[in-house]
């Protein structure tokens, strides 16, 4: 497999009412054949958030949006544009971060999680210093973090629960705002 330059190509999920974002780095070769995060079926990141937020496992990419949104949670990666091989994180360079301030602009974010290492290190790199806002950093949710079950990835992701929407948020009808 070569090196090619790829651009991200779809937009991030989120509106008004989003209240965590999780980024993650780059999407997937098989992410991006779908036009949506998280598309390889070996990725565990929709069964770990269905887990989480207690949803049934969405089947569609009109319900993955669905679920994100009613829960308040926005989405996205760091990056814009990059040069890499395959799927692999670890060969990511020439890296052109996505501008946040899209996002952080458009809702009341009030905490940003990173899925794996390097994209909590671009973030470091790259965005926090514009958005000044620490992101906590959780276990790649990648096939290729084997090393991680999925009962364990749950443990380490259930630190979301305590910032998304229950189903039924009158905040979130209401579109206020919490704590930034």
């Amino acid at each position: 497999m070569e090196e090619k330059h790829v651009t991200h190509g779809f937009p991030p999920v989120y509106d008004q009412n989003s209240r965590i974002l999780i980024l993650g780095s780059m999407p997937s070769v098989k992410s991006r054949e779908v036009s949506f995060y998280y598309g390889h079926p070996q990725n565990r990141f929709w069964k770990v958030l269905s887990a989480v937020t207690g949803e049934n496992f969405p089947d569609s990419i009109p319900g993955k949006r669905e679920i994100l949104l009613r829960r308040g949670i926005a989405l996205w990666d760091v990056i814009a544009e990059c040069d890499i091989t395959g799927s692999s994180d670890s060969s990511i360079r020439n890296v052109v971060p996505n501008d946040l301030s899209v996002i952080l602009s458009g809702a009341c974010i009030s905490a940003i999680f990173t899925n794996g290492s390097t994209a909590s290190g671009i973030y470091k790199k790259y965005q926090l210093p514009q958005t000044g806002i620490a992101a906590v950093p959780l276990p790649s949710t990648s096939p290729a973090n084997a090393a991680w079950t999925l009962d364990r990835l749950i443990q380490a992701w259930s630190v979301l629960a305590r910032f998304v929407l229950p189903d039924d948020s009158a905040e979130a009808r209401a579109g206020i705002c919490c704590i930034s």
